[in-house]
């Protein structure tokens, strides 16, 4: 079925991450940002090893998120959609902020690059807040991850990380003025896994 072809008023159907997704995920990850590895705040996670969930779309897989539980926060580590403007992205992140706040989660975090305009976009129309600029991270980012460009994406040097945050206590937190905006959910990814 053809992009043009999906029912554009079904949700995305989102499940727990499994070990049947694991190569796939892999595969995806590896082809679009060259392997399972996500850099954060200077820190190195195996995508893998991290719960998360998966969107299907007429019965394939259309996007993973996974995060990471530490205390009364939660990083949202990786998002990608490979079915754009069908609403997989924003249906992810709502799994996670509602896993967020099942956890009794305070915070929401993740974060992006300088070049990451289409994420950037999408997190603040779902309701994220800038809350730090992280200069020249990107550079130590490298140490941990050679395979990271020194030009992203849009021609622009990948330099800084920005950090978002959103309270998923809030009420309507989950995707607050967004609902609505089809089309923008982009596959953006929170990192550069």
């Amino acid at each position: 079925m053809a992009l043009s072809d999906h029912d554009e008023t079904s949700r995305p159907a989102v499940r727990p991450l499994s070990a049947e997704d694991l190569p796939w995920m892999r595969e995806l990850f590896t082809e679009r940002w060259g392997g399972v590895v996500s850099v954060s705040r200077g820190v190195a996670h195996d995508t893998t090893a991290l719960p998360g969930f998966v969107a299907h779309l007429d019965g394939v897989r259309a996007g993973v998120v996974t995060y990471r539980l530490d205390g009364r926060e939660c990083e949202l580590v990786t998002l990608d959609s490979v079915r754009e403007g069908a609403g997989v992205g924003t249906a992810l992140v709502d799994a996670v902020a509602e896993a967020a706040r099942g956890a009794g989660a305070v915070r929401l975090w993740l974060v992006t690059t300088n070049d990451n305009l289409r994420a950037l976009r999408f997190y603040q129309r779902y309701g994220f807040d800038l809350t730090a600029l992280h200069r020249d991270a990107v550079a130590r980012s490298r140490a941990l991850k050679p395979s990271i460009p020194a030009t992203g994406l849009d021609g622009i040097p990948a330099r800084h990380e920005l950090e978002l945050e959103l309270d998923p206590r809030r009420p309507g937190s989950a995707g607050a003025g967004f609902r609505g905006a089809r089309g923008t959910s982009g596959g953006a990814p929170a990192a550069r896994p």
